[in-house]
């Protein structure tokens, strides 16, 4: 694992880091995946993920999975709050902070708008053979 350098703290860039964690909450099955480009509005993170899970259960198994897939780049979280309720689940990786959300509690807080200048992440795979239009 990278030893933290300052505010950067990590072996992969933090845009990889970011799409990792949004791929890995899309295999489950997670809603409303967004990554959000911080470096230009907020000066203490360069990206946030939101994303939304259906229950309690579908947040843990989201927050599991992201953890899993950052573990195996040798990263792990320097800060987790909500794990105990899954209402709201907040992974901080220092360059990239995760908001996992109950689909109500996203509803509510809409940070989402909070940080509406912030330009989205385009992270989706291609579907194989798919060509490109200019």
């Amino acid at each position: 694992m990278g030893a933290l350098s300052g505010r950067r703290c990590i072996t992969a860039e933090s845009r990889e880091i970011a799409i990792a964690a949004a791929q890995a909450a899309s295999d489950k099955k997670a809603h409303d995946i967004l990554v959000l480009d911080m470096r230009d509005v907020f000066i203490l993170t360069d990206y946030f993920i939101i994303c939304s899970g259906n229950t309690d259960r579908q947040v843990g198994s989201i927050l599991e999975a992201i953890q899993e897939r950052l573990a195996a780049m040798g990263i792990k979280p320097v800060r987790r709050e909500g794990e105990q309720h899954k209402r709201w689940v907040l992974l901080d990786y220092i360059d990239v902070v995760v908001h996992i959300f109950r689909r109500e509690e996203r509803e509510y807080y809409e940070i989402e708008r909070l940080w509406k200048d912030a330009p989205n992440v385009a992270w989706e795979k291609e579907p194989d053979g798919a060509a490109t239009s200019k």
